[in-house]
């Protein structure tokens, strides 16, 4: 059938002939315009088709390329580790650069050249099969070639991760962290040391302690071990700073540094600790809520540092004076805490409120504002 288009008039005339069949739904449709349009469709699909790659599971430039690894090295899919690398092993005697040698047996027109290429080829392929994770992703490339881009992300994922394990990472982490702590801490103790050395009550402490202990006397030395001043005076330093160390107990962030205290070691011990807290914790319950004993003074400062709120070494670092007040006046119980808690505040604003420098700041305030500055002297 015939799609030419003559002149108009013909034109015309067709159209008038179809128009009626097209109103009244019954008749038959020019079927001329609508093949192009299928045909033309049809043309651009397989068009379309035809330009997208194949989709194959041996990609160019992954593993062993267009190569499978088991093939390289001759062994099946199901090989064992061992196969793997007895295969290796064989092939790599015989394609090494520096063993091989053309013309022998099994290596007919194989050159220097492709017997280096072949060995990388195999090389490559023992590095993918040898390593249990890097075969899987191999072997899951080969069973889903569709999945072209997770392959590639796989593959460089594994190349470029950092090979060092991360155990290891973690434990040298660890153990920078605490040589710095350590030496911090060490540092910080040596500072108050000499700030105490100093201070003249330490000093005139530690001067006597050191006299009686004879370890200031000059002795009168002659001759050759005979000491310069100098040499005496940094011996004295020496002792009253030994001295000051071992008589003066520093507690807090200054404290002497002590080993088991580091994150290393507190790491290492935390089983130990852990099981000490629970067995204090079981025996807590059991002696003063089962079978209602009652508190030594241990366990009373214990709860009243809890209603404090203040850590061990802060606790630690009040007078043993101040400790037995809070014992007279029994804070371990709650109610007796509140009340204490809320007459330190009301001694706190009384104080406030009968201090001089407060009061002339208020006055200050009232009288001048921030704008001025004017010292009132009562």
């Amino acid at each position: 059938m015939s799609c030419s288009v003559g002149d108009g008039t013909a034109g015309r005339r067709t159209a008038e002939m179809v128009a009626p069949e097209e109103r009244s739904g019954g008749g038959r449709r020019s079927g001329c315009p609508r093949s192009v349009k299928s045909w033309w469709r049809l043309a651009v699909l397989l068009l379309s088709v035809s330009s997208l790659p194949a989709v194959s599971a041996l990609v160019e430039g992954l593993y062993c390329g267009k190569e499978v690894c088991y093939d390289v090295l001759g062994v099946t899919r199901e090989a064992s580790k061992s196969e793997i690398a007895r295969a290796y092993r064989q092939l790599a005697r015989r394609y090494h650069p520096d063993r091989f040698r053309p013309g022998e047996p099994g290596s007919e027109g194989e050159t220097l050249e492709s017997a280096h290429t072949k060995f990388l080829l195999i090389a490559t392929a023992y590095e993918t099969l040898k390593d249990e994770d890097t075969r899987r992703d191999y072997n899951y490339m080969l069973d889903h070639p569709e999945e072209y881009y997770q392959h590639y992300y796989a593959y460089y994922r594994r190349r470029l991760a950092p090979k060092v394990d991360v155990r290891v990472v973690v434990l040298v982490t660890i153990c920078a962290i605490s040589i710095f702590q350590y030496y911090s801490w060490h540092s910080s103790y040596n500072e108050v040391i000499n700030y105490l050395m100093t201070v003249p009550k330490y000093r005139i402490q530690a001067t006597e302690i050191a006299k009686q202990q004879g370890l200031l006397n000059r002795s009168k030395e002659k001759g050759k071990n005979r000491r310069s001043k100098e040499e005496i005076r940094e011996q004295e330093e020496e002792v009253i700073r030994d001295i000051i160390k071992n008589k003066i107990d520093i507690k807090g962030g200054y404290q002497k540094p002590n080993l088991s205290d580091i994150l290393l070691c507190q790491i290492v011990l935390f089983p130990y600790y852990l099981t000490n807290y629970v067995v204090w914790y079981v025996s807590w319950v059991y002696r003063f809520t089962i079978c209602r004993e009652e508190y030594g003074d241990k366990e009373k400062l214990y709860i009243i540092r809890r209603h404090m709120k203040l850590s061990q070494s802060q606790f630690d670092r009040l007078e043993e004076n101040t400790k037995q007040t809070f014992l007279d006046k029994q804070l371990w119980v709650k109610e007796n805490f509140e009340v204490y808690r809320k007459e330190q505040e009301e001694e706190m604003k009384v104080k406030m409120a009968t201090d001089t420098r407060m009061k002339q700041y208020r006055r200050w305030m009232k009288n001048e504002g921030p704008g001025r500055l004017t010292f009132i002297d009562d």
